[in-house]
């Protein structure tokens, strides 16, 4: 996705990304007390942050919030997540298998029984999709969200890994396994074919397709890889060759890579995809592969923090991290005596293709690409837990963003910090934790049918492809 294509999307977004700093925690979800200090430890980080889907899927129908403690709307991208989060839950010990397949087969029996249709309101989903918000209570479409290809598409991703998790005999496993299997095959990815054959981003029943399409190089790896490999509605392997054209290659901060400024769009197809050792015809002619290039934009991404041309505070080699995340304040303010432009919810980063930073630092960036580079990304996170404890650690693991340079405003005078904790930043953090100790998540789905069927499709060849 090209940066126009992103802030397309990101228009199309802005009344609901406005709505979520109103927002305010209802029902039984409450804003939990401060903790007592405790040093960092990979351990405590990713139970934590497990614990956010665990603890927070909402009555009645399970879904996992976009956001908390301000609660707006679940997030369908963040469910995904929760129910892949369940999975790693069971392989720590957090919880039991039991435990995790009764609410991976309720979650999923709710998804299933969401209405669909083109409704402009009072439905879930359509043609197999779902929306991207939808509402906290009934599950239903949140105002006038798109239907959303991506945030489906991870929600699969998710599905898809508990339908390759739960194997046993037993009841509950096998209904996971034909639940699963049904709702992935009921999603018509070739409808959302455009007539150059990409995959749009989105459909409002108000108004359409969006224009913006899934090309270049971005988080929606995974989403094509899907939608290949569908028994039922698959788009054409023609697709791939579309989505790698262009492809953007250049250095930056000294790393030769296809270049995406958020460090997001090099960790959510990854969350579910060993890209080790694999190549697609783009790959092999750079003698690379999606996961070396998933670290040389790492490391691009904390050079270019180090470097730090925008004076910002605090920046340094344990202190970086730019993706999508939550900000201080939309508007200008003069900083190091000039005028700069501060952001609240927005997707940070930096690359030759844009750069947009106003010093504000997520830890999900450095802990989604823990296992690319843990030498850089495991010190960076410990130093932000020991250094920030107090402001930017709770309950849920890390508070989502802080910006130590944002000064500007009352109750700030000593830098801001999120109050919330996001779901779909939450995710990448457990997930690739659990893919850095011992690849689960990648394991798990190099079993998927689904999954190697897609990759084969897309052109992917050698290390554990071949031997499927």
């Amino acid at each position: 996705m090209n940066k126009w294509a992103f802030a397309a999307l990101l228009l199309a977004l802005l009344p609901v990304n406005a709505c979520r700093r109103q927002a305010t925690t209802t029902g039984n979800q409450t804003v939990q007390e401060a903790l007592p200090y405790v040093p960092f430890h990979l351990d405590t980080l990713q139970r934590r942050t497990f614990n956010y889907f665990w603890d927070l899927a909402l009555p009645g129908n399970l879904q996992t919030p976009d956001r908390y403690p301000t609660l707006t709307f679940s997030s369908i991208a963040a469910t995904g997540f929760g129910l892949t989060a369940y999975l790693v839950g069971v392989e720590r010990g957090y919880i039991t298998r039991e435990q995790a397949a009764e609410r991976v087969l309720r979650t999923l029996d709710v998804l299933a029984a969401l209405p669909q249709g083109d409704a402009r309101e009072g439905v879930g989903g359509h043609k197999g999709f779902f929306y991207h918000f939808l509402t906290l209570d009934k599950a239903l479409r949140f105002k006038e969200v798109e239907l959303s290809t991506i945030d489906t598409g991870l929600l699969m991703a998710g599905v898809l890994s508990a339908m390759s998790y739960f194997d046993g005999d037993n009841e509950t496993e096998k209904k996971i396994r034909e639940k699963a299997d049904w709702l992935y095959r009921r999603v018509e990815w070739d409808w959302f074919l455009n007539e150059k054959g990409n995959l749009s981003m989105g459909w409002h029943p108000e108004r359409g397709f969006l224009k913006s399409e899934w090309i270049g190089y971005n988080e929606a790896m995974v989403l094509l890889i899907m939608a290949m490999g569908s028994p039922t509605h698959p788009i054409p392997a023609s697709c791939w060759e579309n989505w790698c054209r262009p492809y953007q290659w250049s250095n930056f901060e000294g790393q030769e890579h296809v270049n995406f400024d958020p460090l997001f769009g090099h960790q959510y197809s990854h969350m579910y995809i060993d890209f080790k050792g694999i190549q697609d015809d783009y790959m092999r002619q750079k003698g690379i592969d999606y996961f070396e290039n998933s670290r040389r934009a790492t490391l691009s991404n904390r050079a270019y923090c180090i470097r730090n041309p925008g004076g910002f505070k605090a920046y340094g080699e344990n202190v970086w991290g730019l993706t999508a995340c939550d900000g201080p304040h939309n508007g200008k303010q003069l900083y190091n005596g000039k005028l700069t432009q501060f952001f609240e919810y927005g997707a940070r980063g930096a690359c030759n293709i844009q750069i947009v930073d106003d010093g504000t630092i997520a830890p999900t960036a450095a802990g989604g690409s823990v296992p690319f580079a843990p030498e850089v990304c495991l010190p960076a996170l410990e130093t932000m837990w020991n250094t920030y404890y107090p402001s930017l650690v709770g309950h849920y693991g890390f508070k989502d963003a802080f910006n130590p340079s944002f000064t500007f405003t009352p109750g700030n005078e000593n830098g801001w910090f999120d109050v919330d904790y996001l779901g779909i930043d939450q995710g990448p953090i457990v997930i690739q934790i659990e893919n850095y100790r011992n690849e689960f998540v990648w394991n798990l789905m190099k079993k998927n049918p689904y999954i190697v069927d897609g990759l084969k499709k897309a052109g992917f060849k050698g290390g554990w492809l071949d031997k499927q």
